[in-house]
């Protein structure tokens, strides 16, 4: 399943927020576009970050390449929604007298789930509709989805729509949508989690919803891991450096801890989650920027 992960059509990239989604999604666009694959990231949070971690401006709703064969959108409900509809009405005068009216701007304001609708709906144009000289105009699109209870309301809406309404236009491109999230071939959602007790206990309810609703899901990401550093004798001789090494034996006892954290919610997810775990070291780089994206891609390339 991992090592043909970057295969696919659409890779969805949830978990609790404060994970790191953002950082896997961008090491996930690096990794696949080093192997020569056209990219795509498709931001829907409120802020922005993957162009922040190569070290670019924000790339708002317009596609901007950030590196070569790597591109980013940041997808906004407005923006979505008036391309989505040009697309089915097909005339901007149309447009506007059906979407830009006041009294049809408060109906599309409280209507429940459209937001997701039209972003879900952009976000699955790029990956399955949008051609460059009659073919697929990106081989990959990462959706940098919401944290976790919004990223499952995010990806079940054509299920929820298609329990509602039957026929019609919008209908059908709900099938379409759920078609190619449910399809392991063409889509896995990939959870980001920390080794800590909440997040990875998010992480195992999510995995549990997500197979509820038949999404297929590729290799769990277990974020800041901290490995071993000192052997049981090394922490016995810095503790017996005196008050002069007090600090030194502090520091080591807290990094072993974490450590054993790690191992511990390691095998904790091994346990409940039936998917393969790839480990993301803890970086203790100053300034998390592309060089952090660089080897947390590196890293993935190699667990792949």
């Amino acid at each position: 399943m991992a090592s043909a992960l970057l295969d696919r059509r659409l890779l969805a990239i949830t978990g609790k927020g404060g994970t790191g989604k953002s950082t896997i999604t961008a090491a996930l666009a690096l990794a696949a576009s080093r192997r020569g694959k056209k990219v795509l990231v498709c931001e829907v949070v409120a802020n922005e970050r993957v162009a922040n971690l190569f070290g670019k401006p924000a790339s708002g709703t317009e596609i901007r390449l950030l590196l070569p064969n790597l591109y980013s959108v940041h997808v906004r409900p407005r923006e979505a929604m008036r391309e989505y509809a040009l697309m089915i009405l097909k005339y901007e005068t149309l447009y506007k007298l059906a979407f830009e009216n006041a009294a049809a701007r408060y109906f599309l304001s409280a209507a429940p789930s459209l937001a997701e609708i039209v972003m879900l709906g952009k976000v699955w144009w790029h990956a399955t509709q949008e051609e460059e000289r009659g073919k697929p105009r990106w081989d990959l699109v990462i959706l940098d989805a919401p944290a976790t209870g919004h990223g499952l309301t995010f990806l079940t809406v054509p299920e929820v729509f298609l329990q509602l309404v039957q026929d019609g236009p919008l209908a059908r491109d709900m099938r379409d949508m759920q078609s190619l999230l449910g399809n392991p071939d063409t889509c896995r959602t990939c959870i980001v989690t920390l080794p800590e007790e909440m997040p990875a206990n998010e992480a195992i309810e999510l995995h549990k919803a997500l197979k509820a609703h038949s999404l297929p899901q590729g290799p769990l990401f277990l974020n800041g891991c901290f490995e071993p550093r000192f052997t049981p004798q090394e922490r016995v001789a810095v503790a017996r450096g005196g008050p002069a090494l007090a600090a030194a034996g502090e520091a080591a006892d807290n990094h072993e801890a974490r450590a054993d954290l790690s191992s511990l919610y390691a095998s904790v997810l091994g346990k409940s989650v039936d998917l393969p775990l790839i480990k993301i070291p803890f970086l203790f780089d100053r300034v998390f920027n592309a060089q952090a994206i660089e080897k947390v891609a590196g890293i993935i390339e190699g667990a792949l």
